[in-house]
């Protein structure tokens, strides 16, 4: 298939694509690599999928590989009107697979006009071009920030997220009833995703499993939020990525219910970690102890999250099972490895 993966700069995108690629579809990337966090990092992964950072800097201009024939790049914004249309028009995509967002909870309480702009206008501009161009399947991220102040655990997708306690929360929320409609109007197949705690190699700066390591490897004590009392469904970044092709390459019509246009599931590893449990894990495999900054709870966190994947093992018969050792060993051994 040819398959646009917005975010492919980021975290999650750059990993679908490389995996897509891997399987021999032909993939375009889009990113507009804002400096939310370090771009050098960006546009390392870029380079891992053959793009040449000075190819990179220019919007709306297609890049191809220079290692792989299969995937080219254009620097874009969701929110543009003109240059986004046009790329599905050129490119004529069979399934899109929306990873990009304005993501961070508490980078929302500052800049709420950003998550407007990329995580609401952007989205609504990909539902109107899939709309126009007879798109086979919407792919999206949306995240386990929905379920805000929601007590019952785990988290089941049949949970009532009315309560969201982040802007950044809301705007998920926000494009999950923006895919029913469009899927109810225009008979759209849509699918929502939402993550839980993702990290492992190549993972942002802004997360925990970055700070805390970095933090540690520096000699800077780390901030352990709500005295420590927190728990997190944390999901190996291999594992969110296995669910995500799997959910692009099945067709809809192959799901237990094939009437069902619009459809939203959780991908976590069906498990929730204490934060603390965590830290030691990292200091097992950095083999130094963390000095920790006890704090109360931040605006706009949660105590506990957790997933119920019942829905995705039904439908495609996968379970997230990553452990926590094998997954931080990962991120550690990568992050010794690119800062040398």
């Amino acid at each position: 298939m040819k398959i646009l993966v917005t975010g492919s700069a980021g975290f999650i995108g750059f990993f679908t694509a490389k995996v897509l690629l891997e399987k021999g579809h032909d993939v375009i990337g889009l990113d507009n690599i804002n400096d939310y966090y370090d771009v050098n990092l960006k546009y390392s992964r870029l380079k891992e999928l053959g793009i040449n950072r000075n190819d990179a800097t220019v919007f709306n201009v297609k890049c191809a590989s220079s290692t792989n024939d299969k995937f080219s790049f254009f620097r874009m914004n969701l929110e543009d009107r003109d240059a986004l249309p046009n790329l599905f028009k050129t490119e004529k995509f069979d399934v899109v697979c929306n990873l990009a967002a304005q993501a961070g909870v508490r980078y929302s309480l500052e800049n709420p006009e950003t998550y407007v702009d990329s995580n609401l206008v952007g989205f609504l501009n990909i539902l109107e071009c899939c709309r126009h161009n007879r798109i086979k399947h919407l792919v999206y991220a949306s995240s386990s920030s929905v379920y805000g102040l929601n007590k019952k655990i785990p988290f089941s997708t049949d949970d009532n997220v009315d309560h969201p306690i982040s802007l950044y929360a809301a705007t998920k929320k926000s494009n999950e009833l923006m895919a029913h409609t469009y899927s109810h109007l225009f008979q759209i197949p849509t699918t929502g995703l939402r993550f839980f705690t993702v990290y492992g190699p190549w993972g942002r700066p802004d997360m925990a499993m970055f700070l805390f390591t970095d933090a540690i490897v520096n000699d800077r004590p780390i901030k352990v939020f709500n005295h420590g009392k927190m728990e997190r469904d944390f999901t190996y970044i291999d594992d969110i990525v296995e669910g995500v092709v799997r959910i692009i390459e099945k067709p809809i019509s192959k799901r237990v219910d094939q009437k069902e246009l619009y459809k939203v599931y959780n991908i976590g590893n069906n498990n929730s970690v204490k934060l603390l449990d965590f830290i030691k894990e990292i200091e097992t495999n950095l083999d130094k102890e963390a000095e920790k900054n006890m704090l109360p709870i931040q605006p706009g966190d949660v105590e506990r999250t957790w997933a119920d994947v019942d829905e995705l093992i039904k439908d495609y018969d996968y379970r997230p099972n990553t452990s926590i050792q094998y997954g931080v060993k990962s991120f550690v051994n990568w992050y010794k490895d690119y800062y040398n």
